[in-house]
């Protein structure tokens, strides 16, 4: 990873604060992101990080903000790993929540910011094509999209809102996978691992079962081992290559996500 540049998202606790302290420690000049300007400066400072960024991805004006800043500070981008993310009970406790444009929140955060934040630095990434990457943290818990209510306003739960953003993110890497193919951009998903003891899952069900170390090495691995150097448009269950949910496969269902991403970002005209 030496003097490769890689944006974690979500790097200021869990994850992504682990994963930003190994990439670091691999050579990589890493950028961390997070919604906490104090925790952000901390973090930078802890692992080292080569910039900081702060946004909150329930709004996509500071999605687009985010980009901006990134683009002003970096003509390329070797690695995107969009990790920021939100769990099925924090914050809410269960309660539907909508993000700062009105869009059910976990489906806002988990999906939208990450698709907008991807798109807005894809010329970056195609800067340091070939042998770029992004690396979507999704989970094994997921939802089939149901296109007639996205945003959840008929029956909400806050596991199913949870379960549907992770597949959309899958989803959408699969496509951005065929759209980048040509362009030497790899885009995959994982499930790192089982209930890590993180911060949401903490609050969720009160302890984890996999070791955060899990989590880091598959995340890393994606992002980092050269094995995979041409590998693009799957999805890993830890280290090893698995089978998402069907929904994910159809291509159809994928191009129609697509274009309710593109509209719901203002990305569609």
């Amino acid at each position: 990873m030496d003097g490769r540049t890689v944006l974690i998202t979500g790097a200021t606790d869990g994850l992504g604060r682990a994963l930003a302290a190994d990439l670091a420690g691999r050579g990589a000049r890493v950028l961390v992101h997070g919604r906490d300007p104090a925790k952000v400066s901390e973090t930078a400072r802890e692992v080292a990080a080569s910039g900081s960024y702060v946004a909150d991805l329930a709004s996509l004006a500071e999605v687009r903000r985010l980009a901006d800043e990134v683009g002003r500070d970096h003509r390329e981008l070797d690695v995107l790993v969009s990790n920021a993310g939100i769990g099925t009970t924090l914050p809410g406790d269960g309660a539907r929540l909508e993000s700062a444009d009105g869009y059910e929140l976990r489906f806002a955060v988990n999906h939208l910011a990450g698709f907008l934040l991807t798109r807005l630095l894809e010329p970056l990434l195609v800067a340091a094509a070939p042998g770029a990457r992004i690396v979507n943290v999704a989970s094994a818990g997921q939802w089939p999209i149901d296109f007639d209510d996205v945003m959840l306003e008929r029956s909400y739960d806050g596991s199913r809102a949870y379960a549907q953003s992770k597949l959309a993110q899958i989803m959408a890497t699969f496509e951005l996978a065929d759209r980048l193919d040509d362009r030497g951009v790899a885009a995959n998903a994982l499930h790192p691992a089982t209930y890590m003891p993180t911060k949401m899952v903490i609050h969720a069900r009160g302890s984890g079962v996999s070791p955060l170390e899990e989590g880091v090495e598959a995340t890393a691995r994606l992002a980092a081992d050269r094995a995979l150097d041409g590998v693009t448009g799957r999805y890993f269950d830890g280290t090893r290559e698995a089978r998402a949910d069907a929904q994910a496969y159809d291509a159809a269902a994928r191009r129609r996500l697509w274009d309710v991403s593109e509209r719901l970002t203002g990305l569609g005209g």
